[in-house]
């Protein structure tokens, strides 16, 4: 399809149009966010089902990497909400990576006996609800309500101490399901609401330059 085919949407700033590298962009962003959901729903099943810990240190890596390109990937109006998101999530990798290599333990295992350690990985977690957060705002999915809130429960939960183990199973096994919801929907979800309106960009980008 050349350029002059492509259909014209009418912006908030002017008119625009979509482009395959539009689409492209989209479907990586959707490819992380379910790379994402199947390793930690994989990583909870292997826990939960089989006591399973070694393994997840792996799956972790696969999850923040499908996480990492998901952020790379993303439409946010923002551009300083999205670099703070993008932060998060390297501030997040870089600890874990320092605690996997520093811990004899499984990465899990380490984290969940020194709760203290989710001051650095949580990061990571905090850049998934912040797209959590966005999904919410802008297409109102009733996952995405639940998975905001649930998130920092169990994470702050843990580490106070005040959530008793069998409610961290019933919390993570939530946050599983509703991501794996999540992640599937958006995999059906039309292409050009994830592009969202292309002038606001061009109008904000303008701004910054003065222009």
């Amino acid at each position: 399809m050349t350029q002059t085919q492509l259909p014209v949407y009418q912006g908030q700033f002017g008119e625009f149009t979509i482009t395959e590298d539009d689409r492209k962009s989209v479907i990586i962003y959707r490819g992380g966010l379910i790379t994402a959901a199947l390793s930690f729903a994989c990583g909870t099943c292997l826990l939960l089902g089989w006591g399973a810990t070694a393994v997840l240190t792996p799956l972790f890596a696969l999850f923040s990497l499908g996480l990492g390109v998901s952020l790379l990937t993303i439409h946010i109006y923002l551009a300083p909400l999205h670099r703070l998101l993008q932060g998060f999530w390297l501030i997040g990798t870089v600890a874990s990576g320092v605690l996997a290599l520093q811990s004899t333990e499984p990465l899990a295992l380490y984290i969940y006996h020194h709760p203290v350690t989710l001051f650095g990985i949580g990061f990571t977690f905090a850049a998934l609800t912040g797209i959590f957060f966005k999904e919410a705002v802008c297409f109102n999915r009733l996952e995405t309500k639940f998975l905001t809130p649930v998130v920092p429960m169990l994470l702050l939960g843990h580490m106070v101490g005040f959530l008793s183990v069998s409610m961290e199973r019933v919390l993570l096994v939530i946050w599983t399901v509703f991501f794996i919801i999540f992640a599937v929907r958006k995999a059906m979800q039309a292409i050009p609401p994830d592009i969202g309106d292309k002038s606001v960009f061009v109008h904000l980008k303008q701004q910054r330059l003065g222009v």
